[in-house]
């Protein structure tokens, strides 16, 4: 029973990230945690802080602003004590210069008492690539641009 509550609880946040709603899975995560996105591109990083979370999907949905995250697979193993939870998921949206962004991300995620403490992120870096290289040749330099970390965030506050 407990894994079917989790499961549905990834879909429903899926589905709120659909609707522009982010901030609720930002709202999961536990006071500590670590939020690794693979790659060397204006996505990836590793975050520790809601701040540069926060700033991460702001860029998600100015770089891809109709992106829709369909969850395929959801697999959970434990308890509420640690939970480990593996998705797959489709990720689409349509880019600037007209054609359609369309990749596989796999999470696994590790979650203790109903708070996200870890998720590690893996998408297909060389579609993901050129769907930023579309979206920076449109005119958004923020394609290409230095990802977000929690170093940047610091950098980018005022005063």
């Amino acid at each position: 029973m407990y894994h079917r509550i989790v499961a549905a609880k990834l879909r429903n946040a899926f589905s709120d990230i659909n609707s522009g709603n982010w901030q609720s899975m930002v709202d999961t995560l536990a006071p500590e945690f670590t939020y690794v996105f693979y790659g060397e591109h204006a996505l990836s990083g590793e975050r520790h802080t809601v701040e540069s979370m926060s700033l991460w999907w702001q860029r998600v949905f100015r770089l891809i602003p109709e992106a829709e995250f369909e969850p395929q697979e959801i697999i959970i193993s434990g308890g509420p004590w640690l939970t480990k939870v593996a998705t797959r998921v489709r990720i689409g949206g349509p880019l600037p210069d007209g054609t359609r962004y369309d990749n596989v991300m796999t999470q696994f995620m590790y979650l203790k008492w109903g708070r996200i403490t870890e998720i590690h992120t893996l998408e297909d870096t060389v579609v993901l690539q050129r769907a930023l290289d579309r979206i920076a040749a449109s005119g958004n330099a923020e394609a290409h641009a230095e990802p977000i970390t929690d170093e940047t965030a610091r950098a980018a506050r005022p005063g």
